[in-house]
């Protein structure tokens, strides 16, 4: 449930003999959190190695070995699966057996203090309830019922930022859980209690209220614990259920199996949750190339780290086809996502995800529709409800794009009418009491902020923006409002709306960024009311004037033309890279390198792109330079290693830049189909020591512009006038070089970036 219903799993050890001088052992459990903390054994420690090494990390499995405080050892391990967690500890001795017993136990924190803002200071104690109890009804078998812990969290990330109108069908947000541990219920055998505002409780099944958590000492000559934590935004019956659905109890088999039993050990629930990632993986099977080397290892690393990092946001929200909305307290059928993070997703990580998940697709495009039904606007950043975050409605580019691409699974009328009416109002309702607020990031007790801004001068013939007296990020949001308008208008456009409806939508989408386009300066510049420009530093989000001077995805031979036509524009370019204004680590500088080859000097685009990936990303800890952003930094990476990137979501086109692998095939679910699939297959000998792309074709058909259209990805192509589909997929081959070749480059960027000299024919 991420940091909203957060419920922490605690091991720890009391020895007796630490103890003395308490009048339990619980009064010995370590609780908060500042002080319950494990260190983790390093790698030059015996019992460490014993284990391999300290710590085990993939998608399905993460272990890590912990010091226990008193020189003992805890085994951590888990997994999870949508909505259960399960979890294994297994405790060992210390290295010199001390005097007194070893009380091993597990602590379940189900509220703790909540720090609501980046003020360390500014905290509140959200209420929490726990209770002591076992599983209602019992499968078939001889075993005991099982101890549970259940109850709930009412913590709820952002919450102080919910719009206004929304706060009191939000306030009952509760995150459920069951957590069930293989240990018999029996309560007159173990040791347990509660734990609230620092004072134990012994006995104690049943508590409400902050800073709660339960205690479970393991019963006596246990050292191994197993924990299977059930999850739900609907009920303590349906974190049960979805328990027994997902991670059921080990119970004796009817046939043999697994250690003779049936249900989930720890081991058998990572085995499923691997199949799963191995059938996504599955999908993609790539050579790097050349020698077999340290830096191959490292390219296929930061390659499958980002796929497994591109197929997490959104989360589902759904559970049983059901879920509880927060937009109007109720449970609803159907499908239902959260964490979108959409500022940063819409560039690229929805595009992969059309690509490698189509499937997935049509239940998000619906839940995007099932918020604006339930809230009135669809999502800019989700956190199981709206919170505001960043600007710009780019919900409309996710809907469009999905459309354009044939995955959005808008099929009835009634269905696409409902998506027009939320991107329309999208386009041309401001937000409540638009004049009256600047709409800050984050600001608190303010309404949907939406498209802020839009009725101070933004429809006003002859100036056309967000004014910055008026708002915050005002230049972001007029440059990302156009952006918006354009995947409106493409939707329009694919909903075959009137021409008047057409018209409006490209004007202001084209004609808007040019608004902040200063003459003097070269550079896009905030401006006030009465026209006047607010300084160059002003009205930015995440970025600056350099990045987002570049930022007319969908229109950017204007944008060429107005810095002066290609050769000043590749000069303007080579000066934001020079002068090391390119910000990789924040997503507005994500597409800048691509916008080389749509000026005519390709070869620099293949060169920056080399440049980025080996200076951004990396195999350690520090592998990302920037925030990962729900998949956003690895899209742009995953798509750059196969050789072009999605400048303009919503244009249906990728611009060709430089792969990293001479070998990359994807077998893709067909979005026209439930039984069929997709070939595509990329191939580029030596692209590992090559980065220049000299030429490149599609199923045997030669490219002459830098750009490959989503059809052509999809295996289909244009045979007079008719889209037609390739029997073998798509066949891309590139033809890579190690140095710039007259032949395939426009020959006024050679020569005016003196590159003529250096090159042959």
């Amino acid at each position: 449930m991420g940091e909203s219903g957060s419920i922490a799993v605690v091991p720890g050890v009391v020895y007796e003999e630490a103890n003395e001088g308490r009048a339990s052992p619980a009064d010995g459990i370590r609780a908060d959190f500042e002080s319950r903390g494990l260190k983790v054994v390093s790698r030059d420690d015996a019992q460490a190695l014993d284990h391999g090494r300290e710590e085990v990390v993939t998608p399905s499995y993460y272990s890590v070995l912990l010091d226990d405080g008193f020189k003992g050892r805890v085994l951590c391990e888990m997994s999870a699966t949508s909505r259960v967690g399960h979890l294994r500890f297994t405790y060992s001795n210390p290295t010199s057996q001390p005097k007194s017993k070893k009380r091993p136990y597990i602590l379940i924190e189900a509220a703790r203090p909540s720090i609501i803002t980046s003020t360390p200071t500014n905290i509140t104690y959200p209420p929490g309830y726990i209770k002591f109890t076992q599983p209602p009804s019992l499968p078939p078998s001889s075993r005991s019922p099982l101890l549970e812990v259940c109850g709930y969290s009412t913590e709820r990330q952002d919450s102080i930022i919910t719009p206004v109108s929304g706060q009191e069908a939000a306030s009952h947000f509760k995150g459920y859980f069951c957590a069930r541990f293989n240990i018999p219920s029996s309560l007159s055998s173990i040791d347990y209690g509660v734990i609230q505002n620092g004072t134990a409780y012994p006995g104690k099944q049943e508590a409400s209220g902050p800073v709660l958590s339960a205690y479970v000492f393991l019963p006596e000559s246990q050292d191994l614990v197993d924990v299977r934590v059930g999850t739900s935004f609907i009920s303590i019956e349906q974190a049960r259920a979805n328990l027994d659905t997902e991670v059921p109890d080990v119970v004796p088999a009817q046939s043999s199996g697994l250690e003779g039993k049936s249900g989930s050990t720890l081991e058998s629930t990572a085995r499923r949750v691997r199949t799963e990632w191995a059938g996504l993986f599955d999908r993609i099977e790539i050579e790097v190339g050349g020698e077999d080397d340290e830096e191959a290892d490292v390219t296929k690393q930061v390659f499958w780290t980002g796929v497994a990092h591109s197929l997490q946001y959104p989360s589902e929200q759904h559970e049983a086809n059901r879920y509880w909305s927060g937009y109007d307290n109720k449970v609803h059928e159907g499908q239902s996502y959260t964490g979108y993070s959409i500022w940063d997703t819409y560039r690229a990580i929805w595009a992969l995800q059309i690509l490698l998940v189509p499937e997935r697709i049509l239940g998000m495009v619906r839940s995007m529709l099932q918020d604006y039904q339930q809230s009135g606007w669809l999502p800019m950043w989700k956190n199981i409800v709206e919170t505001n975050i960043m600007v710009g409605t780019h919900a409309d580019s996710l809907i469009a794009e999905a459309v354009l691409k044939n995955v959005s699974g808008l099929t009835t009328q009634q269905d696409k009418d409902l998506a027009w009416e939320a991107v329309w109002k999208d386009c041309n309702v401001p937000p409540v009491g638009d004049w009256e607020r600047q709409y800050d990031d984050r600001e608190e007790f303010v309404d949907y902020e939406v498209r802020a801004g839009l009725s101070s001068v933004y429809n006003v013939p002859g100036k056309g923006w967000v004014a910055d007296d008026v708002h915050s990020e005002s230049a972001s949001r007029t440059l990302d409002y156009a952006y918006d308008d354009f995947a409106a208008y493409t939707l329009a456009k694919l909903f075959n709306k009137p021409k008047s409806i057409l018209v409006y939508l490209y004007v202001r989408a084209m004609n808007v960024p040019f608004n902040l386009f200063n003459d003097q300066t070269g550079f896009m510049e905030a401006r006030n009311q009465d026209g006047s420009w607010a300084g160059e530093d002003k009205g930015w989000t995440e970025g600056d004037k350099w990045a987002y001077s570049f930022d007319v995805v969908h229109n950017v031979p204007e944008l060429i033309a107005r810095r002066g036509g290609r050769v000043n524009f590749v000069k303007s370019l080579e000066e934001h890279f020079e002068g090391g204004h390119n910000d990789h680590t924040n997503e507005p500088s994500h597409h800048i390198p691509y916008l080389y080859a749509l000026s005519g000097a390709a070869y620099k685009a293949q060169e920056r792109v080399r440049e980025i990936a080996r200076e951004n990303y990396g195999n350690l800890a520090d592998g990302l330079t920037g925030n990962e952003d729900c998949g956003q930094m690895s899209a742009w990476y995953i798509f750059s290693a196969m050789g072009f990137y999605p400048v303009n979501p919503v244009s249906g086109e990728y611009v060709v830049g430089s792969p990293f692998l001479e070998f990359i095939r994807l077998r893709l679910p067909d979005p026209r189909s439930t039984t069929k699939t997709i070939s595509l297959t990329i191939r580029a000998p030596g692209a590992r020591t090559k980065p220049y792309v000299k030429s490149l074709t599609i199923n045997g058909v030669k490219l002459t512009e830098p750009v490959i259209k989503h059809e052509q990805l999809m295996g289909f192509r244009d045979q007079h006038a008719q889209i037609v589909k390739c029997q073998q997929g798509c066949v891309i081959m590139m033809q890579c070089k190690r140095a710039v070749l007259q032949s395939g480059e426009n020959p006024e960027m050679l020569y005016n970036f003196d590159i003529l000299r250096h090159i042959k024919a």
